[in-house]
């Protein structure tokens, strides 16, 4: 791979070269759609960990992207500056941390409602409701039956969002390629490894590796676009640290469980903690921002160290897997003591079991409308229920005469996009209209 056609400033979609304004790159307008996109508004709405927590100090899922891109903006330009010397004449070190602050504010734009929580809803009930799905084909039914919220990203940025059909939001190549952290299909994924693309968006990955000369490995799948991995690593930066320091305000984990953790990874003890005039929320936050610090040096240093096999495709695992031992080993206890204390928590268990309820009711609706739409091919003879769901979709609702695969994806697309308050106000709503009222 090579820098000159990795940072090619054209948009998807469209023909023509893009120009420049003399104040903003094409990196930059990149942004502007993402921040004034309706999609990324909503993350202010959805889970980041605890689902529905009533205190305004724990992180939703908008901020957690704007973290992730403020640590992916540090990074890239750290990362700029190494290969400043490679990089094409019109592209800058900024440039480097603008495209992977852009993919950092999107990684996380397809989330459903409630999280992992609703992920693993919305695949339950797919598996169990066979009756909906036979006349798919075998890789149509594995996009539905392992929704995944990556892929529900790249298809929202790419085909959904402001243009149906027609490029989505038309970012960027760079912007878009640095998104995917899983650039492949359900049926090329690698074992354990997740996915990041359905196949209803395979030739527009096609078109867009093309244009960045990014090739197929001999297996199928597609090199990972090198800035892609600082993405991945700031937020595994974020979560690994943040979500912890929320497990500190809900009393799930003690000041010092977190602490200790912090400390490893930055190598130093070097914190007071006994100080009465310093709350433990301050002191840690100090600490954090401290151990970001250091992380941030580190995966630059080690991008730079690795970027011969980086650019051939080869490099194996993510960039923590390369970096010094105690940096791993830190990260890999912040990430246990998240599994085995944080996300088990009992409330945090009981308001994800109601989430499957949640999703288990809207999907009930509007799959089954789905359905008749695809039988009965004509939206006037559909029964009095299907059509009132397909009126709640307003402008969003599938087309008579379209295969059932489409039909299908425009239900999930519609309820993925739903805020965590309102998936669960309109399951309310729809179930027991008295009892809302």
């Amino acid at each position: 791979m090579t820098w000159k056609k990795l940072l090619i400033q054209e948009r998807f979609f469209l023909d023509q070269d893009s120009q420049n304004e003399s104040f903003r790159s094409q990196f930059h307008k990149d942004q502007d759609r993402v921040v004034f996109s309706t999609a990324f508004r909503k993350l202010a709405g959805k889970t980041q960990v605890h689902p529905l927590s009533t205190s305004d100090r724990i992180h939703n899922r908008l901020l957690h992207s704007l973290e992730v891109g403020s640590v992916g903006r540090s990074l890239g330009v750290q990362v700029g500056f190494h290969i400043k010397d490679d990089l094409p004449e019109n592209i800058s070190p900024d440039d480097i941390g603008v495209i992977v602050q852009n993919a950092c504010y999107v990684h996380d734009i397809g989330n459903p409602p409630f999280g992992h929580a609703g992920e693993y809803a919305i695949q339950d009930w797919t598996r169990q409701h066979p009756e909906f799905f036979d006349m798919l084909s075998a890789n149509e039914m594995d996009d539905l039956k392992n929704f995944e919220g990556n892929a529900q990203g790249f298809r929202l940025l790419i085909q959904t969002e402001n243009h149906f059909n027609e490029g989505g939001l038309r970012l960027t190549y760079p912007t878009l390629a640095c998104s995917l952290k899983y650039p492949w299909t359900y049926n090329k994924k690698p074992k354990n490894k997740k996915f990041a693309v359905y196949h209803s968006e395979q030739r527009q990955l096609d078109t867009l590796m093309f244009r960045l000369g990014i090739y197929k490995k001999t297996n199928g799948q597609y090199s990972r676009y090198p800035l892609s991995y600082l993405m991945e690593a700031a937020d595994d930066i974020c979560y690994a640290l943040m979500d912890l320091e929320d497990a500190v305000t809900l009393n799930i984990l003690t000041f010092k469980e977190v602490a200790d953790i912090f400390q490893s990874i930055h190598g130093q003890h070097f914190f007071d903690f006994e100080s009465p005039s310093v709350g433990d929320g301050k002191q840690l936050s100090a600490l954090r921002g401290k151990v970001i610090d250091v992380l941030i040096d580190q995966v630059a240093k080690t991008f730079a160290e690795n970027l011969d096999e980086i650019l051939t495709g080869e490099l194996d695992g993510d960039i923590f897997g390369h970096c010094p031992e105690h940096i791993k080993q830190g990260m890999y206890k912040a990430k246990e003591l998240a599994r085995t204390k944080v996300f088990i928590s009992s409330k945090k268990t009981q308001v994800e079991i109601a989430a499957y309820t949640v999703l288990s009711t809207l999907l009930s609706l509007f799959v089954s409308a789905g359905f008749e739409l695809y039988e009965k091919q004509n939206v006037e003879r559909l029964s009095y229920r299907a059509q009132r769901a397909l009126q709640l979709m307003e402008d969003e609702a599938p087309q008579a005469g379209w295969s059932a695969y489409k039909i299908y994806l425009r239900m999930y697309d519609f309820i993925a996009s739903m805020t965590d308050q309102h998936a669960s106000t309109l399951a309310k709503q729809i179930s027991d209209p008295i009892a809302f009222y």
